[in-house]
């Protein structure tokens, strides 16, 4: 499909913007292979000899590029499958991206395709330019003057696609293959970014994603990807209900769970952006250095304005900036003015400009400090030619050359990369060029995430136990069952008479909490089913007046009892820990503050399952009150190693609950120094029968 010998261009007219602008790429490419077009007259098109049906070709035809209207489409499919092309390319919309109608017409389009053995790009879509193949199979203009290729560009959106690809040129990054996935009716996202972990001129790619439409290929792509060490940048779309109804609008997407896609794109080594211009800046960098060896940036210039600039927003975006060790500021010394100081950044000063050889001096020395995996050298790139300062970018070519760490040029603000720009990046053996300092520290700031996941071993993402058969109906099975997993839970029973209270409470000595149990009530304290605080001598009475409340607000409810319960100390801290299965990505755990903070600070961290106790200490360090676990205000330290274990233990016996579970919540899973217990507990099941 991606490397066809031989096109028909399927609808082509001289009348067509798109038929003049395919056959425009395939000129200004080189395409060296066979182009026919095929119309109602075999009229020729712009030079491409013309013939009435895919049929009347006469000899076998790789792929077919088709452009006719919706009510044409399924009889060129009959034609050129008759004909012999397997691969069709269908720009024609008007299918599922418009509602019901135009899925049950792609359904059909769909079905008769697989029964003809033609594989479907699309429909609805751009196509794709393998631009280094020089085959273009699509009307996304291609820049010029053609780049060495770098990044792959796969997107959903052909506009998008189109915009990415000239943005890219902008920054004088080379594309490799562009891509508009359209309706992904039978090639998809998954596939193209499968293909393009093998595509050598690709070192890095960037998605721009609307949906996923099959998980597991998706899933097992991006591990490729990753065990490849081949960049997988990604920007993704419809995080919010307005963003996700224009989705809809687009392509006919169905948009699962941000905050759980997020966390698996983390756990499989996906570098996730937030804009256009950072899904290309930063699969340019990341092309050109690949995994970073150390974390540690060390950035130079001639502004010491610069330099402030970088170590304020390092510190925004988590990019470590190491101080040079003894030895490398002493070998800095030796080669830099007296005036310089020898911090990073390091301001080399402006006696660069009347000594270039500074920088080429400097470069091997900063480059080889123990802690730095990437150097960053800012200097302004000529606008126009006789603009700039040419011996000091050539002495800047001539020091990264003679380092062993990747390095890259920095401009000090954004702005385009044009000819004379480009020109002397090539004739001075200049590094890859960021352009601005606050989207160079974006990058660097994947970049070193990214670097640290590809070293990291093989990612493992759960799936629940098919052959599991425990269904706990209430709160308190589900605390029993818990309990089965090691999870520390609050000691209690089911009591079902006024005597049955009474005895627990004289054995218990202390507060009771009393709950009722029934499988009908959903939300215990609005029926009165709730009691807290109960004096021992008071369980039986306080049995009696629960299941009296619930009788007379809830007289079709079945009860099962009474759970009772010893009260805690309201001293300890609340946190949230819950399992959610969705549909698309699997089981993931979640971690926050329990009671109102949940919802009135969203201060929670998610993990795909299985997590291990270092996984959940990082989460628990990322929540923003996380100083709330370590000692605030003369409370006792959490144990986070008795925290972090109680968690693992809690999504292990998630993933026991089998393939019905909708969702497992603990809330509060109580801390208070070294004690951790979990007070309640809620399942939800995928069939809607649920337990509180």
């Amino acid at each position: 499909m991606c490397e066809p010998r031989s096109i028909a261009l399927v609808g082509a007219s001289e009348k067509s913007p798109w038929s003049r602008q395919v056959i425009d790429n395939i000129a200004d490419l080189g395409f060296d292979g066979q182009t026919f077009a095929v119309n109602r007259t075999g009229a020729t098109v712009f030079g491409v000899p013309g013939f009435t049906s895919c049929r009347q070709i006469g000899q076998d035809v790789d792929l077919a590029f088709v452009m006719v209207g919706k009510a044409a489409v399924m009889d060129a499919l009959e034609d050129l499958a008759s004909s012999g092309i397997r691969n069709a390319v269908i720009l024609t919309a008007g299918f599922s991206e418009t509602g019901e109608e135009g899925a049950r017409a792609q359904a059909a389009l769909l079905a008769r395709a697989e029964e003809l053995g033609v594989l479907i790009w699309g429909p609805n879509t751009l196509g794709f330019v393998n631009v280094s193949a020089r085959t273009p199979v699509s009307s996304i203009p291609v820049q010029r003057p053609h780049l060495p290729p770098s990044i792959a560009i796969v997107s959903q959106s052909g506009s998008t696609a189109s915009e990415l690809h000239d943005y890219a040129h902008s920054q004088n990054i080379g594309s490799s293959f562009i891509a508009a996935t359209g309706n992904q009716g039978g090639v998809t996202l998954s596939g193209v970014i499968d293909y393009l972990v093998d595509h050598k001129p690709t070192k890095a790619i960037a998605t721009f994603v609307e949906n996923v439409s099959d998980p597991e290929a998706f899933i097992e792509a991006a591990r490729r990807a990753r065990r490849a060490k081949k960049p997988l940048v990604l920007l993704k779309i419809g995080r919010t209900a307005l963003a996700g109804a224009v989705a809809q609008a687009h392509t006919g997407s169905v948009l699962g769970s941000d905050a759980i896609f997020n966390a698996v794109c983390d756990r499989l080594g996906i570098v996730r952006v937030d804009t256009a211009e950072d899904l290309i800046n930063v699969a340019g960098l990341l092309a050109a250095t690949g995994p970073l060896s150390r974390p540690g940036l060390s950035f130079l210039s001639i502004s010491g304005g610069s330099c402030t600039l970088v170590a304020d927003g390092a510190e925004d975006y988590g990019v470590s900036l190491p101080p040079n060790d003894p030895a490398t500021a002493s070998r800095m010394r030796a080669v830099l003015p007296d005036i310089a100081s020898t911090l990073n950044p390091l301001d080399v000063t402006g006696m660069a400009i009347t000594d270039p050889g500074l920088f080429e001096r400097v470069l091997p020395v900063v480059a080889a400090a123990p802690e730095v995996g990437l150097v960053a050298v800012s200097m302004t790139l000529p606008s126009y030619e006789g603009h700039g300062v040419p011996a000091v970018l050539a002495a800047i070519g001539r020091g990264v050359a003679a380092v062993e760490k990747p390095a890259i040029l920095v401009t000090p603000c954004v702005k385009t990369i044009g000819d004379a720009a480009r020109k002397a990046v090539n004739e001075l053996g200049l590094p890859h060029v960021v352009t601005g300092i606050d989207a160079m520290l974006r990058a660097v700031s994947k970049a070193v995430t990214w670097s640290a996941q590809v070293e990291a071993g093989e990612p493992c993402l759960a799936s629940l136990d098919p052959q599991s058969s425990a269904r706990p109906a209430h709160e308190r099975e589900t605390l029993d069952y818990l309990a089965g997993y090691g999870v520390p839970v609050v000691p209690g029973q089911i009591v079902r008479s006024r005597d049955e209270a009474y005895e627990f409470g004289v054995a218990a000595q202390a507060p009771l909490a009393l709950k009722i149990v029934s499988p009908n009530i959903a939300h215990k304290t609005e029926v009165g089913g709730v009691l807290l605080n109960v004096a021992p001598e008071d369980a039986a009475s306080a049995y009696e007046t629960i299941v009296g409340n619930v009788k007379r607000h809830r007289p079709d409810a079945a009860i099962e009892g009474v759970v009772i319960s010893p009260m805690r100390a309201s001293d300890g801290i609340e946190l949230l820990v819950s399992v959610t299965v969705d549909p698309r990505w699997g089981p993931a755990i979640t971690v926050g503050f329990g009671g109102i903070f949940v919802e009135l600070l969203a201060d929670v961290a998610m993990r795909p399952l299985p997590v291990t106790a270092e996984d959940v200490t990082v989460m628990l360090r990322n929540l923003k009150g996380a100083r709330l676990l370590q000692g605030f205000r003369g409370m006792a330290p959490a144990s986070e190693q008795q925290l972090a274990e109680a968690i693992v233990r809690i999504g292990e016996a998630a993933l026991g609950l089998g393939p019905d579970l909708a969702a497992l919540e603990i809330n509060p899973l109580r801390v208070s120094g070294d004690q951790v217990e979990a007070l309640d507990a809620l399942v939800l099941w995928q069939m809607g029968a649920a337990n509180d």
